[in-house]
């Protein structure tokens, strides 16, 4: 009765605190209120593209002509009012290569073949895993509108999108005596966006709650081999810039669960309903995600309950589409939630 009364209380505080996100909120330049539109881009990229995909086309082609990445990098968020202080400001180079190595229709082909992989792998997984059978085609539903949400031709741009589909891919290739691929696709998720950094670190936690030292290891090997790249990423940055180069506002917004439930939402098909509907129904999955006693139960939890702690404390309005990085994942706890409530009501009657 004290689950379900804390649940309650929690799903009316997401509706009281919901935020208005009906509204067209666009990624917009830190600096600026309004969106930044280049003129020499507007013929090429329409008006409908916003800053930071034309950001990232304009930087993708120049690397692909043959320029240097970190160059190109500031002077296109330079010319976009776009901070470029602290170096975390510009993305890791990962995606913009491969963007420039295999071109447009290239990442459409490699995008199809990474979803296609993240269902099978899902399809694999959940066979052998305790509730999964019986609900196996809801869970794929879920896990393929969740993906599907940033996971298109106009989205590739953005880091969040591979990282969070990449995640789902290593989540589904997992096994607690077979890790070794589902590691490869989280540091492949971490090259792409650092924000992928704390499953990294979830997942290396679990495994030695388990006492399984060499996975634990593993997972930590890779945290010390990241900050190695980001240490030579920083200093890249720091060398094609300067003291008067514009700094970010910073990223400690302390927005509390409206800015929680609103990354969520304006990443989601959850937009298209009133925002006090849609609030409460972005955290019903973390009702169902506990519910599921299994491995994918507590590390979906974990997962989600901790990125979603994060949007509270870090990340500004305009950076919402950070919580496409958990998307894939996020409605798949939809699946447990009708028998979750279940079992708490006949709990909480005696049964």
């Amino acid at each position: 009765m004290l689950v379900l009364v804390l649940t309650f209380a929690i799903l009316v505080a997401a509706a009281l605190t919901a935020r208005d996100t009906q509204a067209d909120i666009p990624v917009t330049s830190p600096n600026s209120a309004e969106p930044v539109v280049l003129a020499e881009e507007s013929a090429t990229n329409g008006p409908e593209r916003d800053t930071d995909l034309q950001l990232y086309d304009a930087i993708a082609e120049r690397v692909a002509a043959g320029e240097s990445y970190y160059e190109v990098a500031v002077e296109e968020q330079r010319a976009r009012d776009f901070p470029v202080r602290p170096g975390l400001a510009v993305r890791l180079p990962t995606l913009v290569y491969v963007t420039a190595l295999l071109g447009e229709w290239g990442m459409i082909v490699l995008a199809v073949a990474l979803a296609i992989a993240t269902i099978v792998a899902w399809h694999f997984r959940l066979r052998d895993e305790p509730g999964g059978p019986g609900r196996l085609r809801y869970l794929l539903l879920l896990l393929i509108i969740g993906a599907v949400s940033g996971f298109k031709p106009q989205y590739l741009a953005l880091h969040e999108v591979w990282a969070g589909m990449l995640i789902a891919l290593s989540i589904g290739l997992y096994r607690p005596d077979r890790w070794g691929w589902a590691l490869l696709a989280g540091i492949l998720a971490l090259a792409v966006r650092e924000l992928a950094l704390p499953f990294i670190l979830l997942m290396g936690w679990l495994a030695l709650l388990r006492g399984n030292r060499g996975e634990a290891a593993a997972w930590l090997g890779v945290v010390l081999l990241f900050a190695g790249v980001l240490t030579a990423h920083l200093i890249a940055v720091s060398g094609v810039t300067s003291e008067a180069d514009p700094a970010s506002p910073g990223w400690m917004a302390l927005r509390g669960i409206g800015g929680w439930t609103a990354n969520i939402v304006l990443s989601s098909p959850l937009h298209l309903l009133p925002p006090y509907v849609a609030a409460p129904l972005v955290l019903l999955p973390l009702l169902g995600w506990a519910a599921w006693r299994s491995w994918f139960g507590v590390t979906g939890f974990l997962l989600c309950l901790g990125y979603g702690v994060l949007f509270m404390i870090a990340g500004r309005d305009n950076n919402f589409y950070w919580a496409l990085i958990v998307m894939p994942v996020w409605f798949v706890g939809y699946a447990f939630v009708p028998r979750a409530l279940a079992s708490l009501w006949n709990s909480a009657r005696g049964h």
